[in-house]
């Protein structure tokens, strides 16, 4: 006895599967282990900038503490953690060996404090547009995130009262994250 679904049937469920497997790729937030990564995103470069950067916030629920070790995406030659540090009143940039992500807390990269550096970028980074980075911890592996490209001076989608607002499950964020 041979069994036949109907066309529309088929059709219905191609459908769902071709959205479900995008909602994935494009999702705000990806888990990895006891790692939540949120809201990864870009600023759009202009002209024919060579260096752009990305950011999210990385919450950590789990006893451990952990470490993005290094990132990777095919948009640029080379990419890199970094850090802006004051030096006699300078701001400079200056590579980290490691990010660390405390046990129980979070770290956010944002413009004018940690964040990844894409250096030698092989094209524009478009407003509107996404890319892939993958991202490396001591503890929890390997991730691929994609990252939102927004406009040229923003400040990323979360401004600082809608943070307040969030509920942030019990993390002690009294707990700051600092370079290795």
């Amino acid at each position: 006895m041979k069994f036949q679904f109907p066309r529309l049937h088929c059709a219905t469920i191609a459908i769902a599967l071709l959205f479900a497997g995008a909602g994935s790729v494009l999702a705000a937030e990806a888990k990895l282990g006891s790692l939540m990564l949120e809201q990864p995103w870009a600023r759009a470069t202009p002209g024919q900038a060579k260096n752009g950067a990305a950011y999210l916030t990385i919450h950590n629920a789990g006893k451990a503490d952990d470490r993005l070790l290094s990132a990777a995406s095919d948009v640029a030659a080379r990419v890199e953690l970094h850090n802006h540090v004051n030096k006699d009143g300078v701001m400079q940039m200056r590579q980290v060996e490691a990010v660390a992500v405390p046990a129980g807390g979070m770290t956010t990269l944002k413009p004018g404090g940690l964040h990844v550096m894409l250096m030698g970028l092989k094209g524009p980074m478009k407003e509107g547009e996404s890319f892939p980075l993958t991202l490396t911890f001591e503890q929890a592996g390997s991730t691929t995130v994609q990252v939102k490209v927004e406009s040229v001076g923003s400040m990323g989608s979360m401004s600082g009262k809608a943070m307040e607002k969030m509920d942030h499950g019990g993390m002690d964020h009294g707990k700051s994250a600092t370079t290795n």
